[in-house]
Order: C-alpha cells, then sequence, then structure tokens
C-alpha cells in the first residue's frame, strides 16, 4: 500500500504579550533559525508563514501551515483591534519575559483578551530569555500561581539560544490539530 499523503491544516496563531519579551525574536528564531540582537519595535502586526509535520496516534502526517501574527505589546491597541487580528486565531502562544516579572502579571490580560474573541483555544505560554539565568524575576511558583488558573502550558524558552524555540511551537500545532473535535 502507497504511503499515506499528508493532509494539509492550516492554522492561524496569535503571539501576544508585552513589549520587549522577544515575540518577534522568537518567530524569527523559529521560522529561519536565525537570531539578532537589534530590538524593532512591532507596529500593528506581523504576519510569518512556516510549514511543519504533524504525525497523529497512528503516525498519518499532517502539513501544517501556520500562519503566524506578532502583535503589538501593546494593551490598549489590541483592545481596539482584537476582533480583527484575532479573529480566527486556532492557537496563542503567549510571552512573558523571565527578567521582568510584571510581563508575566499582565500576561493573563493578554491571553483572556484573545479567549473573548476565539474561545478556549489551545495556549502555550513561553517564559523566554531564559539563557539570561542570572537576572530572572519570575520563578516557576510565579508562573504557578499567575498562569495555573488558566489551564495553560509553560516552557521555558530562549529566542538567542533556540531553547525549545522550534518545540513551543510544534506542542502547539500538535494540541490543536490533535484536538478531539
Amino acid at each position: 500500500m502507497p504511503p499515506e499523503e499528508p493532509r494539509i491544516i492550516k492554522l492561524k496563531i496569535c503571539l501576544v504579550g508585552d513589549e520587549g519579551v522577544g515575540k518577534t525574536s522568537l518567530i524569527r528564531r523559529f521560522v529561519t533559525g536565525q537570531f539578532d540582537d537589534a530590538y524593532i519595535r512591532t507596529l500593528g502586526a506581523v504576519v510569518s508563514k512556516k510549514s511543519v509535520e504533524v504525525r497523529n496516534g497512528r503516525g498519518s502526517p499532517s502539513q501544517v501551515d501556520m500562519v503566524i501574527l506578532d502583535i503589538i505589546g501593546r494593551r490598549t491597541f489590541m483592545q481596539l483591534f482584537q476582533d480583527a487580528y484575532f479573529s480566527g486565531a486556532r492557537g496563542v502562544i503567549a510571552v512573558f519575559d523571565l527578567t521582568r516579572k510584571t510581563t508575566l502579571r499582565e500576561l493573563p490580560a493578554w491571553i483572556n483578551g484573545v479567549r473573548q474573541t476565539v474561545g478556549r483555544v489551545p495556549v502555550v505560554s513561553l517564559a523566554n530569555k531564559d539563557d539570561l539565568s542570572g537576572r530572572h524575576e519570575a520563578r516557576e511558583e510565579d508562573f504557578t500561581e499567575i498562569l495555573g488558573p488558566l489551564g495553560v502550558t509553560v516552557m521555558r524558552t530562549s529566542a538567542k539560544t533556540g531553547e525549545n524555540v522550534e518545540r513551543a511551537f510544534l506542542e502547539l500545532a500538535r494540541g490543536i490539530v490533535l484536538a478531539p473535535a
């Protein structure tokens, strides 16, 4: 019997979080494999694309075409345009900066803003800048206290080193594709 042709699934993914947490750098690392130390502020939303392969429990492949929206890190902007940017999103990557605990405290508002528009979609929260270990303000117990009630997966990442970046996007894609209908 010939190998099964992969089915093609298109997913809109939104990255949210405060300014300077590393959303653009995480996307660049995932899409191109590169990192740039220069900070470039996102104006509005920037769209990137990448295809990945996800296999179901029986090993059947699916090609997942991810359309990734990098949303400006200002909640006032989000409140004005959340319906336009979040509509149709199937998953969220919510990012905070381990060196600034305030960005973790603000994350529930970002997650809830997306969920107000699209419902209870899967969320992977990234504790970014893990490479700056001597400067961390946010701790594991903070993750649990603040994000635990939201039912999100939390992963430590570093856009600079690439730590867990690919894994985070793939985990979100698998969670969406393999979720019971």
